[in-house]
């Protein structure tokens, strides 16, 4: 063999090996210092999928109810963010359970444009958004139901105040109203609501306010169905105080008034009430409106002009009104000599110049004002007068019982 042909023998054997090598490696799939590749393909096999953001209200929809419930839900991820607002503002709403569902929380506005931006995330982390609009129905004043408060923002009151809601238009559906009404109290105090008519509601305790309590009223009806077409208008909410407690103790029958506060007497007033004919009422009044001079007319209690009954006096003092239908309690210059010693009046509680001056100075609106010594009793819808309704037939009053 000469030494030419030797090299070429040398060189064919070692191209033969690597053929092996080669052939060895796509045979057995194993390529030394790793575990095979086949791991890799199983790991991008298993990569998590996006998560997925729905809504139920459609992009770009129109008409949307007022009353709706935004809700927006993540499949195979959870929310990290949800926000829907509108050039005013932004709607409240909250992530719930396992993160995989926000819902709104409060009222829409009529004929608005909302944008809904919502991430999630899947399970290792990467994030996907989904961002929709949609316009509300426009809806008129007429079929919108606005609330009126009393007490007033900031205002103290007596221990007999209900809580008065009037709404401008009838509420028939009652109850989807009052889940959206409540009332808090510190110290917590129990009581009910108690609807009037479909155009009013009051809360009360079960018994008298206690002095001092801080009371929180939230009537969170905005964009709320209220029943045949109409809707809530706005949100209400209004903060007030229990100011001392006053309770005025009226007995006809010995025409004096005990005035008590916080459980102590003051003072006894010799008092007139209602004569034969007029009678005043017995039982709970309370204190709604003060006037330190009012006209009182005798034809606005359905006594006629000319009649022998008949009244019209232009400065009444220190006036305060305890019945819608006309009862009050005021100053009576006139009947001071049969104050303590007979009933002479058309229905009111009157008293000396000086004596009512006193109690109007320290009377608040919602004092209690407690008639007893008479055969007429005090209508429940006759002013405030939910003290006269039993604690079990207030509750059943509410929409929710």
């Amino acid at each position: 063999m000469t030494r030419s042909r030797s090299r070429a023998l040398r060189v064919a054997s070692a191209l033969a090996a690597v053929a092996l090598v080669a052939a060895g490696c796509d045979g057995s799939g194993f390529v030394p210092g790793t575990d095979g590749g086949a791991g890799d393909d199983e790991t991008a096999a298993a990569a998590a999928p996006d998560a997925v953001v729905t809504a139920n209200v459609k992009d770009e929809a129109a008409d949307v109810s007022v009353d709706k419930v935004v809700r927006v839900r993540a499949e195979k991820g959870t929310l990290t963010s949800v926000v829907l607002r509108s050039k005013a503002g932004r709607v409240e709403g909250e992530i719930r359970g396992d993160g995989a569902r926000w819902v709104s929380s409060a009222g829409l506005e009529p004929g608005t444009r909302y944008r809904v931006r919502a991430v999630a995330r899947n399970a290792e982390g990467k994030e996907v958004q989904r961002v929709s609009t949609f316009t509300t129905q426009a809806l008129s004043l007429e079929q919108q139901t606005y609330a009126s408060i009393a007490p007033l923002q900031g205002e103290t009151v007596g221990v007999g105040m209900p809580v008065v809601v009037n709404f401008d238009l009838p509420v028939t559906d009652q109850a989807s109203f009052e889940k959206h009404m409540t009332v808090t109290s510190t110290p917590a105090q129990a009581g009910s609501w108690f609807w009037v008519s479909s155009r009013e509601a009051h809360w009360r305790p079960q018994s008298y306010w206690q002095a001092g309590t801080k009371v929180s009223v939230d009537v969170a009806v905005n964009g709320v169905s209220a029943g045949a077409g109409i809707y809530g208008q706005e949100d209400r909410k209004v903060d007030f105080e229990i100011g001392a407690a006053h309770v005025y103790k009226v007995n006809a029958r010995t025409h004096q008034m005990k005035v008590f506060e916080n459980g102590r007497l003051l003072r006894t007033l010799p008092i007139t009430t209602g004569k034969e004919g007029f009678t005043t009422r017995s039982g709970v009044k309370v204190i709604m409106e003060k006037y330190a001079q009012k006209r009182m007319n005798s034809e606005t209690v359905g006594i006629a002009r000319g009649s022998a009954e008949a009244y019209d006096i232009d400065d009444v003092k220190w006036a305060m009104r305890i019945t819608s239908s006309g009862e009050f309690i005021h100053a009576a210059p006139w009947s001071v000599g049969s104050q303590g010693r007979a009933n002479v009046s058309h229905g009111c509680t009157g008293m000396s110049i000086d004596n009512a001056a006193w109690l109007y100075s320290m009377t608040r609106r919602g004092d209690v004002v407690e008639y007893v010594g008479t055969d007429r009793a005090m209508e429940p819808g006759n002013g405030w007068g939910d003290w006269n309704v039993s604690w079990p037939d207030y509750v059943a009053g509410s929409a929710l019982a």
